[in-house]
């Protein structure tokens, strides 16, 4: 009864909100030919609203996404039957997996599963397991160590989700940590890591978003100002030391404590646990862990031409990310294949047998990706990126200092409708440095750093992000567990992080705001635990 209830409203509210949307302004788009009379209005936001709200209430994402997409198609065609069937295949699925940089993902997506139970089979995965066991003593322990893991891989999110979640999975299941806390540590060590580390593929992004500036100097002047992740950080520290936990992720770690490591009832992968050899070594996971980051790194160095001239700083900025994961990790495959026979540790009919074993471990995520970047190509022809830069340049006159603040709710609202924090670096950026680069430059650095807070925050929030889906396919985490117990923990930053942007609108000084949001966020997370222990008393 109280399902239905839930559906009813969440069905009430969606009317409302199209109601609402329906008597608003329509900001129209210096386009030629523009798609639908919708376009680049508050309606191009509907599609990604309707798809997450119905994700978070029915728990299910794949028909979530679908009528998300349906919707989108259905307000970009002028509700045309025919031309929205064409726009949902032909526009939509048909695009997104004929693009070669969403190709190059899911190469190194199924590739990275075939390797992780390559790694299970032999024994390398069982056999780091028990040393961490003998090392790591402890909950908090293990959580650090994957907080430390997360921190290194600092090149690319992508890489980071996947290859921590395989390394820490066999770690944080001995120590009965849930699979939806390790899939926060990992999306919370991927996107807020590569957004202040210079030398990252998220970086080159931002450094060429600023034209007309010295874009790498620019981003590592913001570092100081990125709030969002130098909180979030902070945050994950918080928790662990401080041993809580709240919202629904409180009753995911009591279950895992009690030996339910996944609470929802299910795995990611939907798959049965591969048989391991019992003469497996830790150097069966740690050697083919190297080999792929070495590949990896490779194979991104070679796409920016480093082989070819290009310092090792440029080449990282002008790299083609996907393409490079995809060559460098079938390289790293190929090597891992080429180590296992040597060391008769697996037989080459048994490394073909995970061939199929690691593809359909990813199936899940590879399908939640492909819905979400149609989803997004929905957005695209709706003009959303339009409509929300015209909205910004209308309200950027006279409100200069509280602009960063702003700036940071536009981001995490825009990266969480989208799922794409990249995007939201493309549409605001641009516009923030047409506003200050004349009249203030301080402020320019720190709006800019709202920017890219604002679309980490809401990447990494959003159902439909991709890193948020690799983060729940690296901790083999049912992703809307994921997304639920994630939520708590990113709003709370969040809110910590819009009030030290105003703040820092007005002194213009990371030596101050930066302390001062450390501390809020200190004193927030000690009173959730006053709290906590008087609710136990």
């Amino acid at each position: 009864m109280n399902l239905k209830r839930q559906k009813l409203l969440a069905g009430a509210g969606i009317v409302l909100l199209l109601t609402v949307l329906s008597s608003m302004t329509v900001f129209a788009a210096e386009t030629e030919a523009p798609l639908s009379s919708m376009y680049a209005t508050a309606w191009a936001l509907v599609p990604p609203i309707v798809a997450i709200g119905l994700a978070l209430i029915t728990k299910e994402v794949y028909s979530s996404l679908l009528v998300g997409i349906v919707v989108g198609a259905l307000l970009g065609t002028d509700f045309h039957p025919v031309k929205t069937v064409e726009s949902v295949f032909k526009g939509g699925f048909i695009s997104v997996l004929s693009d070669e940089g969403n190709i190059g993902i899911i190469m190194f997506l199924v590739i990275l599963g075939i390797m992780v139970s390559m790694m299970n089979k032999a024994g390398g995965s069982a056999a780091f397991g028990k040393w961490a066991g003998e090392h790591i003593k402890s909950r908090a322990g293990a959580q650090l160590a994957t907080i430390g893991l997360g921190i290194l891989i600092f090149i690319d999110d992508y890489f980071n989700c996947l290859t921590v979640g395989s390394v820490m999975r066999p770690v944080t299941d001995k120590h009965k940590i849930s699979r939806a806390k390790l899939a926060y540590l990992i999306d919370s060590t991927a996107a807020p890591i590569c957004i202040i580390a210079p030398i990252s593929s998220w970086a080159a992004a931002v450094a060429g978003f600023v034209e007309g500036e010295d874009g790498l100097s620019i981003f590592v002047r913001a570092i100081p100002y990125n709030f969002y992740a130098l909180l979030t950080i902070i945050m994950m520290l918080g928790i662990v030391y401080l041993k809580m936990d709240y919202g629904s992720m409180k009753l995911y770690e009591k279950n895992a404590k009690n030996g339910d490591l996944f609470t929802a009832g299910k795995r990611a992968n939907g798959t049965e646990d591969v048989k391991e050899k019992p003469n497996g070594r830790v150097l069966d996971l740690v050697f083919p862990i190297l080999a792929l980051i070495v590949c990896c790194v490779t194979g991104m160095l070679y796409t920016g031409e480093f082989f070819s001239g290009a310092g090792f700083v440029e080449a990282f900025s002008q790299s083609d990310a996907p393409s490079g994961l995809a060559m460098g990790s079938f390289f790293g495959l190929v090597i891992t294949i080429v180590y296992y026979l040597l060391r008769r540790a697996l037989k080459f009919r048994e490394c073909m047998e995970c061939v199929p074993e690691g593809f359909q471990s990813m199936v899940p995520a590879i399908l939640i990706l492909t819905f979400a970047w149609t989803l997004k190509a929905m957005t695209d022809q709706l003009g959303a990126d339009v409509f929300v830069a015209t909205a910004m340049e209308s309200c950027a006159e006279g409100l200069m200092n509280l602009l960063p603040a702003i700036i940071f709710l536009v981001g995490c609202f825009l990266a969480f409708a989208t799922g794409t924090s990249w995007g939201t670096f493309g549409i605001l950026i641009p516009i923030v440095v047409k506003v200050f680069e004349q009249s203030n430059p301080t402020l320019m650095i720190i709006a800019i750093s709202a920017c890219m807070a604002g679309a980490v925050c809401g990447d990494h929030c959003s159902p439909i992000s991709d890193t948020t889906i690799m983060a729940s396919a690296g901790a083999q985490c049912d992703h809307v567990s994921h997304v639920a117990t994630q939520l708590p923990y990113a709003l709370t930053v969040a809110a910590v992080s819009f009030v030290s942007y105003i703040v820092a609108g007005f002194t213009q000084s990371a030596w101050i705001s930066l302390p001062f949001g450390i501390v809020l966020l200190g004193v927030v997370l000690l009173v959730m635990k006053k709290y906590q222990k008087k609710q136990q008393n």
